[in-house]
């Protein structure tokens, strides 16, 4: 046959009804003959039968929940790590995650949210920093969807799970600080979210709270939030007199390593770079990167399951569940030696 079996064909084909296909399948065939079970099977196996998700839960009257993962880029390691939580909460309590990655593009957000919503998806993870709520209540109008909000979303209401990002810019301030720093850098995003204002704030505070200058104008460079965008940065980092520069994230920071590398820079010799988020790769760069952790991983645990007590409790309330951060000291920072 040329299109896909169905469980209607096997039923025609071995003469029966199509309970009686299903029940064998499903191994409550007991009460049929020893060879009308061992046909169905020969043809389930000839064919390549695969049962049709949606039909089987009917039929088996099973509770199995779908739920939508949306986030901007499952390639970076970060959000890679994020799902890897998720899926684990959903081989336990028997989801279907569908993981859609946006490249980072709002019309293909847009798009992926309304394909989840026409699947009727039982819940959503969403993480992005360009839907307001406004926006993902209006794909959900009329449809009584549970979502959960994930990392760029402080200005939104809803269920969310966050880190507490000031606090992580506190931590890295104090860090370069209490080796000697001076004259310090932020190396932040071209579009600055709320998180990332967080990080500077926190970082800026403990600078001032300590006697340290620190002007936004002249102490913040802007790149892209990636790599490449700390390769790029790396000449202007260079040129700033910084002795001290503290990463918007992980993958900035590597991008920064390797373009100070190129241009005879030492780290942390000549200048010091801390990084956010605490990656898997951070152990393999040289030198090993600083950084401020995120419980990455329980984040998508945690998301998934607040999104669980949603759908199975109709549990609709505002909750804000908030992981700690840390200073994770590594071989990119060191005491600051004057010249």
């Amino acid at each position: 046959m040329g299109k896909k079996v169905t469980i209607r064909d096997i039923a025609s084909m071995a003469g029966v009804s199509v309970t009686t296909v299903s029940q064998v399948l499903n191994g409550k065939g007991k009460r049929f003959s020893k060879s009308t079970r061992e046909k169905i099977l020969k043809l389930r196996d000839q064919y390549q039968y695969v049962p049709d998700f949606h039909a089987r839960s009917l039929i088996m009257k099973e509770n199995i929940n779908t739920i939508g993962v949306l986030v901007p880029n499952v390639s970076e390691p970060f959000f890679g790590t994020f799902v890897e939580g998720v899926q684990q909460v959903a081989r336990e309590e028997k989801l279907i995650p569908l993981i859609f990655s946006a490249n980072r593009d709002p019309k293909l957000e847009k798009e992926y949210l309304e394909q989840m919503v026409e699947r009727s998806i039982d819940g959503l993870i969403i993480a992005s920093a360009r839907m307001t709520t406004e926006m993902i209540n209006q794909a959900l109008i009329r449809r009584d969807i549970p979502y959960i909000l994930f990392d760029r979303n402080y200005d939104q209401e809803g269920a969310r799970v966050q880190t507490d990002d000031y606090h992580g810019g506190q931590l890295a301030a104090k860090h370069l600080v209490d080796l000697g720093h001076q004259k310090f850098l932020f190396l932040g995003v071209n579009n600055i979210t709320e998180n990332f204002k967080q990080r500077l704030a926190g970082f800026k505070d403990v600078l001032e709270e300590n006697g340290r200058q620190f002007d936004e104008d002249k102490d913040v460079l802007r790149t892209d939030l990636s790599r490449l965008g700390g390769y790029h940065a790396a000449k202007a980092v260079a040129q700033s007199g910084a002795t001290a520069v503290f990463t918007a994230n992980d993958d900035v920071a590597m991008g920064l390593l390797r373009g100070l590398r190129e241009l005879n820079i030492r780290v942390p010799e000549d200048i010091s770079v801390i990084g956010y988020d605490d990656i898997a790769l951070d152990e393999y760069v040289y030198p090993r990167l600083t950084t401020i952790h995120q419980p990455i991983f329980d984040l998508g645990i945690g998301a998934t399951k607040i999104l669980l007590d949603r759908i199975n409790n109709n549990n609709d309330h505002e909750k804000v569940e908030k992981f700690p951060v840390r200073l994770v000291k590594r071989e990119s920072t060191a005491p600051y030696h004057m010249v």
